[in-house]
């Protein structure tokens, strides 16, 4: 990868000229030098830097001497300078307009050409970049074209080539010869148009390195040398290579005697050029055979005279570009491939290109290839090893979004790229960054298509060359010395990198001064690309952008006050300079220019009194990040003022403490600053201003004291101040400045010593009779005692040596004893936080407080007993942080527990116990605490699992939580259970025993025996005996009977004969029936379910009139449900008799009351009842055969004596339920075959529908079938369009046979996946699932299309593999098993016994049929969409 310098040195453009022999003595490079180094280079140029005459060329003058790569990178050497035209100068429409084939293509729809317009850039490439091209016409060449063109009819241009001169072939086969001057003047005019007849148009140029000679490559084939000093005709080449083929290149070597030609055959030849005895001949040798591959691009390596030395250059390398791959060869000393590089897939219609240029790679100069085709660009670089080899390594690549036509370096760094809609791309190559996009499709540029189609011999050329050709422009764009030429049908343009100052000057122009601001500190950053005219060092470079800055600056700040609206709102005005006043400030500051920002400019903003306020207000984030630190006291002054007039004093204080003092008005600022409440500034301006540093403590103190002393709430505004206060003595006492920065060194003693004297003063300076003593640490005490200590522990961290400061912190100590011990208007908190920071200190290794160990106790006694029970909790939490901060040492412990104990200070406690390990005591701590009690689960189970404790002390706890059982259960019976679960599985009867309270044990058994409950217990590690579940069911029966077939239901190790009899103790029948049911006594479930049936029929038998929502009936009703669930359950495993022994007692049961005469019976319950008994005979019609139940009925003494009225409800219900199920069954019927029928005609539309070929040619020899010869031939066409011979099909494997049949694939369609496609179709195979699916046709088809039989004969229907696929998935879409159920019972005959849906027949039950299940549905949806 590459690792080039980043100094914009590199990229500088010099246009020095020095003759040939002054840079050999400059450079003197031996030529077995292998690499380049920047530093000898550098002194050596450094040297010979006198021998550049800058005012002859008009550069600047350099300190520091240019690199080895600002060499590389400079523009070539010119004979003579010229002068490029403004293109506005030229009027195109005076030029006569003729027609030719090389015109432009996207020069056809470029509009209205009156004018060469620059089109508009990129907008964030411009903006950042500005313009970096300088588009220009060659008003003199241009002119001299056309004129040429009209008076001698030399024809339009062809090509053109450019070095000292410039030279332009025509279509008639004139070469013209232009001079650099600033006339542009025709030198020489070579051939005439006889000879242009009989060679054609020219179609390559190339002149040598010296500008001596000039070969034309024509049209039709023929090479001629011409002498660019006389004139003359030197060789006339006719046998170069083979005839009837066009030159489409022809290009010097650094040898003058050896030149390399392509021709439109794709071959290409070496030219050596020999005289002998005065005879000038020509030898030809075949590099490259277009045999083997067309050849449409060729580049040899050019080098510059001071690299003529360099190791590769003895090699003559040459680049080749074919339509398929890039070759490197060196032709010296022998023949030899060095690389070979193929290209992929491309775009067949894109351009190869291919262009050279040295750069410079970690600190060796060597050449890098760029070739690119499409919208990729490869860049090789080619290096010489101390072997002698040529080793080429690949370096990052381009990729693009356009496709390419010319590729062009301008420097080392800079690159011109052309796409194919005539769009110029400048980029730079090392980031890839697009630096500009200019259009230049007006120039008409020329195309060299007749020439790659080779027009002139006949258009002999391949099909994939003329398609190249149709955008190849090679002999079109010319690059010499830094600048790039265009040659268009009527003109010829120039194009060069702007200089700095041009770019700059550019974007000026155009109005853009914060773009031209950007660039150009761009530049004096180095960040800028493709940077031209800026030399010398950086400091230098720095010190020229700067000074051009300034003059925009100035230019800005008129703008900005003429530009201002002269009407409208006030807010229209600021928005004005509010988007361009900043820039200035930006700017003058990047530029450090303070001077001229303070001074000039402001004054020139200071006519416009909205500027000016703007200006101030842009200060302020320089101000607050330390950026602008000195400013003027005027402006300092003004700044002032302004943010007062706009009442923004918070932003004044904010930039005073970053403000230099010696700016300020210390007296006015002051002032200013306590009127308006500006402590920090306050502070700021004493401590900075005058060194004072008390002098702010006593004016805070005066405003926070009096509140304080007499026992008021402090104001908002007052907490405030006192925590500056409080902040304000601790930077002090740090050693640190407020609010920033540190106090310088010699004053931090000094500060120090000052603070605490007036903290210990005895009285205040002004102190009125009836003033305590030491009234500035009482004031700080009551304000935040906790913070006060703070600061004094944070204080005494830094007391280590200084004898006078440990003086100072025992006296402090002594005063905040007096002070708060005995004084009884502190709260226990803060007498509390003061013996915490004593306790902490004294706790120090190095302490060297004295404290009286009477005065802890003294504390101990004010915590523990106090006069009322209020602030308990605060007091405890005092006490325990007292201990906790090291104070323990200066009690007696036996003491400190019992007076604990007494004041209920279970905290304290506990961390006495911790502290000796009585871990079990512990536990009555928690018990004894309301705050704590459910802690102390977890804090058993940790005691108990956690490791560290002795085992002793796990059996103390384990044993003090078995006494306690009873407490922790009544406490929270689930986290006692899953305790239990956990530390005492084996201890569980133990713990049963010692719950004597009923409700007690209920609740801790159902937290440890029901799931549900939500403890996460293994039943399985528990091994609990069945007599505990029994015994929690017998608790259950007692305290929630309702929830015991729910609980039965979970609960898994009970046994069930003792289980029946504790629910049969309890007359839970439900119950009894649910464990009888279990046990598998399914009679003796129902004879209970029936009795209680009966029981509750029985009540509501004998009851009066009741409403409908009588809760006796409700009653009937859910027995009569749950009774039936019991059948219905347990019918499947029952024979026939068993079942009819079920369901007729219940029949029976309901059809009971309904005998009595209709007068026993309120008429609404009469209903009911007989709707109850409907229920019951269609949920056993499901189990029991209808003869059997009208017979049962029949049979009944009542029924069978009496008349049929009385049971003509039960038949009638009967008799709906069959005639609803007959028509359901119908309806289902007529639903599928209407299904069916329509799955039918749709597949049946689907197989004979016609195919439709998509083309007429067949897809795999792309020949229209029409035309093939072949009348055994057949044509098959596939269902997804493509079309085939039988022929090509075969020979591409696309075939299968099968039972003696062929089956066929689509080619195109498999190709992607050929072998999963074949694998697929053999299983299809075997699956034999695979039908014909093509429509074969012979090409009689077409010349016999009235004879029927011919059709008939030739045309089979088959399934391609697609079709099959469809037809697979509609046999998928209509499979399921409820509708092979149905066809089922669709196909079942409907006049025999068994197909009868209340039939008895016992071979075939009748509730397996869909037709007895009430929970069966249709999902009926109308059939799917399909096109036609």
């Amino acid at each position: 990868m590459e690792n080039e310098p980043d100094h914009e040195n590199v990229e500088q453009s010099l246009c020095a000229k020095t003759s040939e022999e002054e840079l050999n003595k400059s450079f003197n490079l031996e030529a077995s030098l292998s690499k380049f180094s920047y530093i000898d280079m550098d002194k050596e140029l450094e040297f010979k830097n006198d021998l550049i005459d800058d005012k002859e060329f008009d550069i600047p003058q350099v300190d520091t001497p240019p690199t080895l790569e600002s060499i590389l990178n400079e523009t070539d050497d010119e004979d003579e300078s010229f002068i490029l035209e403004d293109p506005t100068l030229l009027n195109i429409d005076t030029i006569d307009s003729h027609s030719y084939d090389t015109s432009s293509v996207a020069s056809s729809d470029s509009g209205d050409r009156t004018n060469l317009k620059r089109k508009k850039k990129l907008p964030d490439s411009f903006s950042l970049h500005g313009s970096v091209m300088r588009h220009s016409l060659l008003k003199g060449i241009s002119a001299q074209i056309v004129s040429a063109a009209d008076k001698v009819d030399a024809g339009l241009p062809t090509a053109i080539a450019v070095s000292s001169l410039i030279a332009v072939g025509t279509s008639h086969g004139l070469a013209l010869i232009f001079g650099k001057d600033q006339n542009q003047a025709l030198r020489l005019c070579l051939g005439s148009t006889s000879v242009g007849g009989q060679y054609g148009a020219i179609s390559a140029l190339s002149i040598n390195n010296d500008c001596s000679r000039l070969l034309c490559g024509f049209a039709k084939g023929q090479i001629t040398m011409w002498d660019l000093a006389s004139g003359k005709l030197l060789r006339s080449i006719t046998d170069a290579h083979p005839p009837g083929t066009a030159i489409l290149h022809i290009k010097f070597t650094d040898d003058p005697t050896l030149a390399i030609c392509n021709d439109s055959g794709g071959s290409v030849f070496e030219l050596t050029f020999k005289r002998v005895m005065g005879v000038r001949t020509c030898e030809s040798r075949c590099l490259f055979s277009g045999s083997k591959g067309e050849v449409c691009c060729i580049e040899p390596l050019h080098s510059k005279p001071e690299l003529k030395d360099h190791p590769i250059t003895q090699f003559s390398l040459l680049a080749m570009a074919s339509l398929t791959k890039i070759l490197v060869i060196g032709l010296k000393p022998s023949l030899k491939v060095w690389m070979t590089f193929p290209y992929g897939r491309m775009d067949p219609s894109s351009v190869p290109l291919l262009a050279w240029h040295f750069v410079a790679v970690q600190n060796y100069v060597n050449p890098m290839l760029a070739f690119c085709r499409g919208d990729v660009v490869h860049f090789l670089l080619v290096k010489r090893d101390e072997s002698g080899a040529i080793h080429v390594t690949k370096q990052k690549h381009l990729h693009l979004y356009y496709d390419l036509i010319n590729f062009t370096w301008i420097n080392s760094r800079t690159v011109v790229l052309l796409d194919s809609v005539e769009k110029l791309h400048v980029i730079d190559r090392q980031t890839q960054e697009e630096l500009e996009t200019v259009e230049i499709s007006e120039v008409q540029l020329v195309y060299n298509s007749s020439h790659f189609k080779s027009l002139a011999t006949g258009g002999n050329v391949s099909q994939a060359l003329a398609l190249v050709g149709e955008k190849a422009c090679y002999q079109s764009i010319s690059s010499y010395g830094g600048q790039i030429f265009y040659l268009g049908t009527k003109s010829v343009y120039v194009m060069m990198l702007r200089s700095w100052r041009e770019r700059v000057d550019h974007l000026l122009k155009q109005d853009c001064l914060t773009e031209a601001l950007a660039l150009a500190w761009s530049f004096h950053e180095g960040k800028a690309k493709a940077v031209v005219g800026l030399s010398g060092d950086a400091s230098k470079r720095k010190a020229i952008v700067a000074d051009r800055m300034v003059e925009i600056l100035f230019h800005y700040a008129d703008r900005a006050l003429k530009k201002c609206p002269d009407q409208g709102k006030i807010q229209v005005m600021e928005q004005h300079f509010q988007d361009m006043v900043p820039v200035i400030v930006d700017y003058c500051l990047l530029l450090q220019r303070k001077d001229l920002l303070f001074s000039q400019m402001y004054d020139k903003l200071s006519e416009n009194s909205v500027a000016k306020g703007v200006f101030l207000e842009c200060l302020e984030p320089y101000i607050l990040s330390d950026k602008l630190v000195g400013i003027t006291p005027q402006v300092m002054k003004d700044l002032i003022v302004h943010f007062q007039d706009k009442k923004l004093m918070e932003n004044v204080e904010a930039l005073i403490v970053h403000m230099d003092i010696t700016s300020l008005d210390i007296q006015q600022v002051v002032l200013m600053c306590w009127e308006n409440r500006l402590y920090d500034a306050m502070i700021y301006v004493y401590n900075r201003g005058m060194n004072e540093f008390i002098s702010p403590m006593e004016k805070l103190f005066r405003v926070i004291a009096p509140p304080l002393n007499a026992g008021k709430t402090l104001t908002d505004e007052q907490v405030v101040m006192g925590n500056k206060l409080l902040v304000y003595i601790s930077c002090c006492l740090a050693g640190r400045a407020y609010p920033l920065g540190d106090i310088p060194e010699d004053l931090v003693p000094l500060v120090k010593n000052q603070v605490f004297e007036f903290l210990i003063r005895l009285h205040s300076a002004e102190a009125s009779p009836e003033e305590e003593i030491y009234p500035y640490i009482r004031t700080l005490l009551h304000f935040d005692t906790r913070e006060f200590l703070n600061v004094l522990a944070l204080t005494f961290e830094d007391f280590k040596n200084d004898k006078q400061a440990v003086e100072y912190q025992q006296r402090i100590v002594d005063i905040l004893l007096k002070v708060m011990v005995e004084n009884s208007d502190f709260t226990p908190s803060q007498v509390g936080c003061l013996f915490t920071f004593l306790a902490r200190q004294l706790a120090k290794p190095d302490n060297t407080l004295f404290v009286n160990r009477t005065l802890f106790d003294q504390v101990l006694e004010f915590l523990c007993s106090p006069d009322d029970d209020s602030r308990h909790s605060e007091r405890q939490q005092v006490l325990l942080e007292l201990l906790q901060a090291g104070g323990i040492v200066q009690f007696e412990e036996s003491r400190l527990i019992r007076m604990a104990e007494k004041a209920e200070f279970y905290q304290i406690c506990e961390f006495m116990y911790e502290r000796e390990h009585q871990y079990d005591k512990i536990i009555d701590c928690y018990l004894r605490d309301p705050l704590r009690e459910e802690e102390v689960f977890n804090y058993i189970h940790n005691i108990l699992s956690i490791p560290g404790h002795s085992a002793e002390e796990k059996q103390s706890v384990w044993q003090k939580a078995m006494d306690h059982i009873e407490e922790l259960v009544s406490l929270k019976p689930c986290k006692a259970a899953e305790l239990v679960a956990t530390h005492f599985s084996g201890h569980i009867e133990t713990v049963i025993k010692k719950l004597q309270n009923q409700v007690l044990l209920f609740k801790f058994l159902r937290s440890l025996l029901d799931p549900r409950e939500g403890i996460h217990v293994n039943q399985e590690l528990l091994q609990i005996s069945p007599c505990i579940t029994e015994q929690f069911i017998e608790l259950l029966c007692q305290f929630n009977p309702t929830q015991v077939i729910e609980t039965l239901q979970v609960l898994e190790c009970y046994r069930l004969e003792e289980t029946i009899q504790i629910t049969q103790k309890y007359q839970l029948h439900e119950v009894t029936a649910y464990l009888l049911e279990k046990k598998g006594d399914i009679h003796g479930a129902f004879l209970i379910m029936l009795e209680r049936l009966q029981s509750k029929l029985q009540e509501v038998t004998h009851q009066g009139e009741n409403t409908k929502e009588d809760p006796s009936l409700k009653d009937v009703e859910d027995t009569m449900v749950e009774t039936i669930a019991l059948c219905q359950r347990n019918s499947h495993n029952l024979n026939q008799q068993q079942r009819e022994a079920l369901w007729f007692p219940l029949l029976e049961a309901m059809m009971a009351p309904q005998k009595l005469s209709s007068s026993a019976i309120p008429h609404l319950h009469s209903e009911a009842l007989k709707s109850l008994t409907m229920q019951v005979l269609n949920s056993m019609a499901a189990f029991i055969a209808l003869p059997s139940i009208l017979q049962r009925i029949l049979q009944d003494p009542v029924y069978g004596k009496g008349k049929l009225g009385e049971i003509q409800g039960l038949i009638l219900g009967m008799l709906d339920t069959f005639n609803y199920e007959q028509t359901l069954l119908e309806t289902t019927t007529s639903l599928l075959n209407q299904d069916l029928h329509w799955s039918l005609c749709n597949l049946r539309a689907s197989v004979t529908r016609g195919l439709n070929p998509k083309q007429d040619y067949c897809s795999i020899c792309l020949q229209q079938y029409k035309r093939r010869q072949e009348m055994a031939d057949e044509i098959i066409v596939f269902s997804c369009g493509h079309l085939y011979h039988s022929f090509c099909l075969q020979n591409k494997e696309c075939t299968v046979e099968f039972e003696g049949q062929t089956r066929w694939t689509c080619y195109k369609c498999s190709s992607s996946n050929k072998v999963g496609k074949l694998s697929e179709n053999s299983s299809e195979i075997k699956k034999g699932r695979i039908t014909p699916s093509q429509v074969k046709m012979s090409p009689s088809y077409h010349q016999s299309k009235g004879d029927p039989t011919a059709k008939k004969g030739t045309s089979e229907p088959v399934l391609d593999p697609q079709q099959i696929q469809a037809f697979d998935q509609l046999c998928r879409l209509y499979r399921g098993s409820s509708r092979l159920a149905l066809l089922t019972e669709l196909s079942q005959n409907r006049s025999s016994e068994s197909y009868r849906p209340f039939s008895g027949s016992q071979s075939a039950p009748a509730f397996n049929s869909i037709f007895q299940n009430e929970n069966f549905q249709l999902q009926l949806i109308p059939p799917p969409v399909t096109e036609d």
